[in-house]
C-alpha cells in the first residue's frame, strides 16, 4: 500500500470525456486517455483493505489492489502481467463493463469526513478500478508488451469453438495456450459477436479487438467467419472434425413486444439497428431498401439498459428529431435503500453516456399497442402508465395517452438460444428459460460444452470471459482424462 492515507485526501477523478457537440458528429470513442500523474493518484485512493470486496464484485476475480500498487510506483510493467493474469481481455472491460468491482469497492462502505473544503461529511467514491483498467491495458499495447504466449508443446486434440464473443474468444485463447488445436466458427463476415456488431464505436472503436485477435492468431487460434454452424456445417459433422466443441452463441433470441400493431414498418429490434450502423462504420454499404435509420425520424426506444442505451446514443449521432427512452420499470432511487445494502450491486438511477448526450427518458410506461397511418408505417405508441404494488405492475387510471413515434426500437433484452439448428443436431438439453442446460459447462453430450450468455442467459461482459476461462478448463481437463482412457 503506497499511501495509507490516499483514499482520505484524494478525491475520485473520471476521464475527461470530448465535449457532447464534437462527439455526436462521429462514432469514435468519447472518453479521452488519462494522463499519467492522475492515474497515478487514482491508484494511491486503493486502501489495500483487509478483505478487497472488489475481488469477489467481478466474476474475473481481478487483482485489483496489486495493479494498483503497481500503477501508483510507475511499474507498468507488473501491472500489465497483474491485470492479465485473470482477464483475457483488460482493454475491452475497462471500457463497457459496468464495473460491478467499483460497487464493491470499500469505500462504497460509508460517508467520511471531507478532508477538502470541510463542508461536511461526503461520499468518498470508488476507486476508479474501470478507469486505471483500461489505462493498464492500452499502455501494455502501446509500449508492445501484449506478446503472443504459445505453447511450446501440442496437444494434438483439436477443439472447436462456436461464437466468436467474449465467451468464445477466451476459451479459445485458453484452449489454444494448452497446445490445442482451436478452430473458432462465426456465422457473421467478421470476428468479435458482440463486441463486434452489438456495441456502439462510440464506446468500443473496433481496432481495440483487432490487435487482441492478431494475439490469438499469433497464439495458433484459427478463424472461420462466414460459417453458420447449424446451417453451412452440421452439429453431426462439427462432433466427427472435433474431439471437443465449446458452445459460445451467445443469447441472441430478443424479447418481443406482444402487442396489436407490432407488424407496422418502423418496428424493429434494436440489434438490427446496432448491427447496421457498425457495418457503415466498417466501411460496408448497408441497402437502401433495408436500411434502418434514426435520421429525421421521432425515435422511441423501449428497455433502459446498455441496449437501449446504445440506441439512444446511436440514434442521437444519426440525427434524430427526437429520441425518447421508456422503460416499464418505475424510476430507481437515487440512493441505495436498507433493503439493498453494500456490497450488493446498487439498485439505483442511473445515466449513461448516451443519455448525457440528449433525448428524453420516462419510467414507469407500458405499451398498450403500435398505432399506425394510411401507409401502414407506425406513426406513434399508445401507452398507459403503471406503478408497483405489492409486486405486480398496475395500470394507473385515466393516464392512457400517445406517444408520437415513426422508429421503434426494441430493446427489451433476450430470453435464450434458438433450439432449432446446431442445438438440436447436437442434441443438448435446454432449461426452461431457453439457455442450454449444463452442469459445470458441460452439456448433456459428451464432448460438447457451453460458455457464456448460451448457457448462462444474457450477462455482463466480465461474466463471459470469466465463463469462457473456466469452460476451458474443464474441456483441457475433459481431453485429458479422455487422452488417459485411450492409452
Amino acid at each position: 500500500m503506497g499511501k495509507p492515507r490516499g483514499f482520505l485526501e484524494i478525491r475520485r477523478s473520471k476521464a475527461d470525456q470530448r465535449p457532447i457537440g464534437e462527439r455526436l458528429n462521429d462514432f469514435r470513442e468519447f472518453e479521452l486517455p488519462v494522463p499519467d500523474a492522475l492515474l497515478r493518484e487514482q491508484a494511491a485512493r486503493c486502501m489495500d483493505c483487509g478483505i478487497p470486496f472488489c475481488h469477489h464484485g467481478c466474476p474475473l476475480g481481478n487483482l485489483i489492489p496489486d495493479w494498483n500498487d503497481h500503477v501508483l510506483s510507475g511499474r507498468w510493467e507488473e501491472a500489465s502481467i497483474a491485470l492479465h493474469a485473470t482477464n483475457n481481455f483488460p482493454e475491452v472491460t475497462g471500457r463497457v463493463c459496468p464495473a460491478p468491482c467499483e460497487a464493491s469497492c470499500v469505500l462504497n462502505l460509508e460517508t467520511i469526513p471531507d478532508q477538502g473544503d470541510g463542508s461536511g461529511r461526503v461520499q468518498p467514491g470508488a476507486v476508479t478500478i474501470k478507469q486505471i483498467e483500461h489505462q493498464i491495458a492500452d499502455r501494455a499495447f502501446d509500449d508492445e508488451r501484449i506478446r503472443p504466449q504459445r505453447s511450446p508443446v501440442r496437444s494434438g486434440r483439436k477443439v472447436a469453438v462456436v461464437g466468436s464473443g467474449p465467451a468464445g474468444l477466451a476459451a479459445a485463447q485458453q484452449l489454444g495456450r494448452k497446445g490445442h488445436e482451436v478452430v473458432v466458427f462465426e456465422k457473421d463476415d467478421r470476428i468479435g459477436g458482440l463486441l463486434r456488431y452489438g456495441i456502439p464505436d462510440f464506446k468500443l472503436e473496433k481496432e481495440v479487438i483487432d490487435r487482441r485477435l492478431d494475439q490469438l492468431r499469433a497464439e495458433g487460434v484459427s478463424f472461420r467467419s462466414r460459417v453458420h454452424v447449424g446451417v453451412d456445417v452440421t452439429g453431426d459433422a462439427l462432433k466427427k472434425q472435433f474431439d471437443a466443441i465449446v458452445l459460445c452463441g451467445g443469447a441472441i433470441v430478443p424479447r418481443d413486444l406482444p402487442v396489436p400493431g407490432r407488424e407496422l414498418a418502423g418496428v424493429h429490434f434494436a440489434m438490427e439497428f446496432l448491427v447496421q450502423q457498425n457495418k457503415r462504420n466498417a466501411g460496408d454499404i448497408v441497402p437502401e431498401e433495408g436500411a434502418i435509420l434514426a435520421t429525421g425520424r421521432k425515435v422511441v426506444v423501449l428497455g433502459g439498459g446498455d441496449t437501449g442505451s446504445d440506441c439512444v446514443g446511436t440514434s442521437l449521432r444519426q440525427s434524430a428529431e427526437s429520441v425518447t427512452s421508456l422503460e416499464l420499470m418505475p424510476r430507481p432511487p437515487d440512493h441505495r435503500r436498507d433493503d439493498n445494502p453494500w456490497p450488493q450491486w446498487p439498485l439505483i438511477y442511473r445515466t449513461s453516456s448516451s443519455h448525457e448526450e440528449g433525448g428524453q427518458r420516462d419510467f414507469g410506461v407500458m405499451t398498450k399497442a403500435v398505432l399506425g397511418d394510411d401507409q401502414g408505417r407506425v406513426r406513434a405508441l399508445e401507452v398507459v402508465r403503471v406503478e408497483l404494488k405489492g409486486g405486480k405492475l398496475v395500470e394507473l387510471p385515466g393516464s392512457a395517452h400517445e406517444i408520437p413515434c415513426d422508429l421503434l426500437l426494441l430493446a427489451m433484452g433476450f430470453v435464450g438460444s434458438p433450439r432449432a439448428g446446431m442445438l438440436e443436431q447436437l442434441g443438448v438439453e435446454m432449461d426452461a428459460r431457453g439457455n442450454v442446460r449444463t452442469h459445470e459447462f458441460a452439456t448433456s453430450v459428451p464432448g460438447v460444452f457451453a460458455a457464456g450468455d448460451m448457457s448462462r442467459g444474457q450477462s455482463l461482459v466480465v461474466w463471459a470471459i470469466a465463463e469462457g476461462r473456466k469452460a476451458a478448463e474443464r474441456v483441457d481437463a475433459w481431453l485429458s482424462s479422455t487422452a488417459a482412457r485411450v492409452a
